[in-house]
């Protein structure tokens, strides 16, 4: 379990992480999300003692990470897979790591199988690929079997093939009841492999939720129907769990907490007519944009582009 309250960070005039107060739970796997810039790599620096907050804290089953006896087998970070010594193979990089946390030399020829290294396990890792480099990291970070797994963008440079592995491998992780804290800008990843979501903008918690709440939350499954007889619809429609919205005098409505099935025979069975029934489903991508839309520092401009369209035109 990691234990965040009120964690604080700041470079001189700026605050890099904003007083957060977060719990990462075993048997799940919890998505760290924010924009560029919200802190997340401040504060995951921070749970592993590699930088230190300006007050609050942040413990790892109980304890500040420094406090453990052996770190390597209670938390296994992946923070940067290329901090590696790139004249050692991938082999000698892990048995290092080994030898020099107590843990068995066998553990080093599980973990090449398990991150799939085995046919480049005695080759340089700094010839590796950003993809292979991942997998190094992801094994160095499994080492220790550890209770806690904490890993930043892991599918970074994975062909489909990784990426999926990394889906199977975050869920088993959780099943086995272990700790998984995991961040990624990719949210369709973050859909299917997370069970909670703790989400940062501008340092500050915007967010501590499930997947499903905050895709609810941000208008989840919505039916757009249009008929000649809104009024009558919204009577028959009416109920516990049952939003519905739409213009004065418009024929359309939105309803959400029935499916297109159900209002469509519920319209049917009451002689409704209806013109336009069509579903429509919030994405985690679309909830997160609306979510973080304010703590965003870094924005792009389309501008430029359509200066270049125009002078490709003139010219």
């Amino acid at each position: 379990m990691i234990d965040a309250q009120r964690l604080t960070k700041r470079y001189g005039e700026k605050t890099a992480v904003d007083r957060l107060d977060f719990a990462v739970r075993p048997g799940t796997v919890t998505g760290f999300l924010g924009p560029n810039g919200a802190g997340k790599s401040t504060t995951m620096r921070m749970i592993v003692g590699l930088d230190a907050p300006t007050s609050g804290s942040v413990r790892v089953n109980g304890h500040h990470y420094a406090r453990h006896t052996a770190p390597l087998q209670e938390v296994g970070a992946l923070l940067e897979a290329k901090s590696i010594h790139p004249g050692r193979s991938a082999h000698n990089h892990l048995k290092a790591l080994a030898l020099t946390h107590g843990i068995p030399r066998r553990r080093v020829d599980e973990v090449i199988d398990l991150a799939g290294l085995g046919s480049v396990a005695k080759k340089r890792a700094g010839a590796f690929s950003l993809g292979m480099g991942q997998r190094l990291g992801i094994a160095a970070a499994l080492l220790g079997d550890p209770q806690t797994v904490m890993l930043d963008e892991p599918v970074n440079g994975l062909d489909p093939e990784g990426v999926l592995w990394i889906r199977n491998l975050l869920k088993g992780l959780a099943d086995e009841g272990r700790t998984v804290f995991v961040s990624s800008h990719l949210m369709s990843e973050m859909a299917l492999v997370a069970d909670h979501l703790i989400i940062v903008g501008r340092g500050r918690l915007l967010a501590d939720t499930t997947v499903g709440d905050l895709v609810r939350e941000a208008g989840g499954d919505t039916v757009r129907v249009a008929t000649q007889d809104p009024a009558r619809l919204r009577e028959v429609l009416a109920g516990p769990g049952v939003d519905i919205t739409g213009r004065a005098g418009s024929e359309e409505l939105q309803i959400t907490g029935l499916s297109a099935r159900e209002i469509g025979l519920k319209a049917a069975e009451h002689g409704i007519a209806l013109f336009e029934l069509s579903a429509r489903t919030v994405s985690l991508e679309e909830a997160f944009m609306n979510l973080t839309r304010d703590a965003v520092e870094y924005h792009g401009s389309t501008t430029g582009i359509d200066t270049l369209a125009a002078d490709g035109r003139a010219a």
